[in-house]
């Protein structure tokens, strides 16, 4: 069984809390909020014609500097509203390039470097991207060699230059081969 003293002490904290419990209720008062008079009704102004639709002919008559809000207003037209703002931005003033346009450019079109400026780089060289045409040359220097490896004809060996030792054709029998002397037995 519980102790007395703990029921009794149980039994005060809840009749206390119902009791201020009851007695907040009974301060609160239920204030009606105050009637706030309503604003003078002012009578309705003189009716004033109702403007005719914008369309796209009064589009036509715009020019740069006209008032180009009416068109963006509520209730007109997309089509009306496209127009106006076409005609807008057709101004020059807002075609002009600020410069901070990085990404302006057609980028999807290479741009190659120079032919010249690619011989010189290394990654061409190890990627042979010109030993086609090293080939080339090469091929057109044989063939020219070849040319001018042919024999060439009397007239030219006589009027060839003999000067350089080394190219000039010997006179006199190399040595160690018995000389051909006039007065010798045979």
């Amino acid at each position: 069984m519980a102790d007395p003293t703990q029921q009794q002490a149980a039994t005060g904290f809840f009749s206390r809390w119902s009791r201020r419990k009851e007695e907040a209720r009974a301060a609160e008062v239920i204030v009606a909020p105050e009637p706030t008079p309503e604003p003078p009704v002012e009578p309705a102004p003189a009716a004033e014609p109702e403007k005719p639709a914008l369309t796209l002919d009064d589009v036509a008559q715009l020019r740069h500097e006209s008032d180009f809000s009416p068109f963006v207003a509520r209730g007109v037209d997309e089509d009306v509203k496209r127009a106006a703002m076409k005609k807008l931005f057709s101004d020059p003033h807002f075609n002009v390039m600020d410069g901070l346009d990085t990404y302006i450019d057609d980028y999807s079109q290479p741009d190659p470097i120079p032919p010249a400026m690619l011989r010189m780089m290394n990654q061409s060289q190890f990627l042979g991207l010109f030993d086609h045409e090293k080939q080339e040359e090469e091929n057109v220097e044989t063939a020219q060699v070849e040319t001018t490896a042919t024999i060439p004809a009397p007239e030219a060996l006589a009027t060839a230059s003999h000067d350089h030792p080394d190219l000039r054709l010997q006179q006199d029998h190399a040595p160690g081969q018995p000389a051909a002397d006039p007065g010798a037995r045979a």
